[in-house]
């Protein structure tokens, strides 16, 4: 099966099976995306009929039966590629835009990912944080989670929410006030765009940054597809903030999965007669969250490069050359001062894989090497 194929599969079940399937991603890892298809439509690769005795997990056998269900909610060519000329973009695992640390997730990491906007996924990951909370917030909640994303965005570390009213959209917004970098986890698909009051938000968010979704662009969000959807949050972030949540609040849930995920869990105290704070506490008090009230904190916490032990603007670089690792120093020594270079020409002449290269490309970016301009990656003259 050609590459191509093998993508149109994995495009193909990511219709007939539900985000996070763990059936699915067990699966796959045992026979490919074209293998899979096969078995769900009764016919191997070569078009032949699959022998009944193939699939004799029982768990595969019934997961298999319900993908088959949905064989019709596959698109045609012609409405994949309407909605790529729309302006969203596919990016499955191993495309040069997959953030790798989604890999953590193991089983439940995402078979494809939707995307929109101007911003690569990728490389504005690479130093991020999630800041989330409850939908229902207090002026208290809002405020502090706008000054802790326009902070924080403002030293060059990107923001991750979930898109949804109350925290999320601070963080989102204060991001954007800062002309930061801000990515969008939706819990539905890109084209049902909810919440639908939050429009002009996403519009925002697409130009400075990224919007993105497991679901199919135009299926709409479920109610236990909102908790699915925070794994992504979690695993794409250095670490997750939550400013505020009551004790069910679906953003302790995120938290969770970055503790699963052994990245740092931090949360902002509040007022102990709020029940809107309850959560947070109790994520200090049971979970060993680590107890936070500025960005300098979040930073201080998370080590995010650009921060340095005052509070005053950056100054200088946040790594010393002498500090990086050899296949960094190799990659930045292929970045010219003038002009400017792909990706796959610097990775070959520093002798390292592409992923290797997108990695060490957004670390030197991060801590003020290079920069990516329109004739590719340059470097930056250091005083």
């Amino acid at each position: 099966m050609s590459a191509d194929g093998e993508r149109r599969a994995r495009v193909a079940l990511s219709f007939l099976s539900k985000p996070g399937d763990p059936v699915l991603g067990a699966a796959l890892n045992a026979r490919t995306a074209a293998e899979l298809l096969a078995l769900v439509i009764g016919a191997d690769a070569d078009g032949e009929a699959v022998l009944a005795g193939q699939a004799e997990d029982p768990v595969l056998s019934r997961a298999v039966q319900r993908w088959r269900d949905r064989l019709g909610e596959i698109p045609g060519t012609g409405r994949l590629a309407a909605w790529q000329d729309s302006g969203l973009r596919l990016i499955l695992p191993g495309d040069p835009e997959w953030p790798t640390q989604l890999d953590d997730l193991g089983d439940a990491r995402p078979l494809v990912l939707w995307a929109r906007g101007a911003g690569d996924l990728r490389l504005t990951c690479v130093n991020s944080v999630a800041i989330v909370g409850a939908r229902a917030a207090t002026g208290y909640g809002q405020h502090v989670a706008i000054e802790l994303a326009a902070t924080l965005a403002e030293r060059g570390t990107a923001v991750i929410s979930g898109g949804a009213y109350g925290i999320d959209a601070s963080a989102h917004r204060g991001a954007l006030a800062a002309d930061g970098a801000t990515v969008a986890v939706l819990a539905g698909g890109l084209d049902f765009g909810y919440p639908r009051g939050h429009s002009e938000l996403f519009a925002a968010i697409a130009a400075n940054g990224v919007l993105v979704s497991e679901c199919p662009p135009d299926r709409g969000p479920t109610r236990p597809g909102f908790l699915i959807r925070n794994r992504i949050i979690a695993a794409l972030t250095r670490g997750t903030v939550v400013v505020e949540a009551a004790l069910r609040s679906g953003a302790l849930n995120t938290a969770r999965h970055a503790r699963d995920l052994c990245r740092p869990v931090m949360a902002v105290p509040g007022p102990v007669t709020s029940e809107q704070s309850a959560g947070c506490h109790e994520l200090i008090r049971d979970y060993g969250a680590m107890c936070v009230t500025s960005a300098s904190d979040v930073a201080e916490h998370m080590s995010l490069p650009g921060w340095g032990l005052s509070a005053g603007p950056r100054r200088g670089l946040a790594t010393g050359r002498d500090l990086l690792d050899p296949a960094a120093v190799a990659v930045l020594e292929e970045v010219p001062v003038r002009g400017g270079r792909g990706p796959a020409s610097i990775a070959t002449r520093a002798g390292v894989d592409l992923d290797t290269a997108l990695r060490c490309l957004g670390l030197l970016a991060a801590d003020g090497f290079v920069e990516r301009g329109e004739l590719g990656w340059r470097a930056l003259k250091l005083d």
